[in-house]
């Protein structure tokens, strides 16, 4: 996929979303309206392509990067660059936990997601202090 083939970025990510056709999808999906309850003014865009993944990484933006969605095999990652700096009192974040500044949630199939729990991350990074 290129930038080419879509009028904009929402457009790219519903096509991905479709493609992979899988509870991955579905999973990317709930994810992504998840994020834009928590943050009606978000922005999507899609970086990071390369020959291994031409069809690059949606990221959430307002004001800098408030996540990023990666699809694998076997989960769904949503990484908070700032996530490090941020309370997560639902206790969502089980991966990168060693870094200085990032934080991640993986998402397996079958995973039941904390919906409120999430908003509240997002939030939380959407704030203009954290940006």
């Amino acid at each position: 996929m290129t930038g080419n083939l879509y009028a904009n970025a929402s457009e790219e990510i519903d096509a991905r979303i479709a493609a992979l056709g899988d509870w991955r999808g579905e999973m990317l999906a709930r994810l992504r309206a998840l994020i834009r309850e928590a943050d009606p003014e978000v922005t999507e865009t899609v970086k990071w392509r390369k020959p291994t993944n031409p069809a690059g990484v949606p990221v959430w933006e307002h004001g800098g990067i408030l996540c990023t969605g990666e699809v694998y095999k076997d989960k769904v990652k949503l990484t908070f660059p700032k996530g490090a700096a941020l309370d997560d009192p639902a206790g969502l974040f089980n991966a990168s936990l060693e870094g200085n500044a990032r934080r991640a949630i993986d998402f397996r199939e079958g995973d039941v997601v904390d919906g409120e729990g999430l908003k509240g991350l997002v939030r939380a990074v959407a704030k203009p202090a954290m940006r």
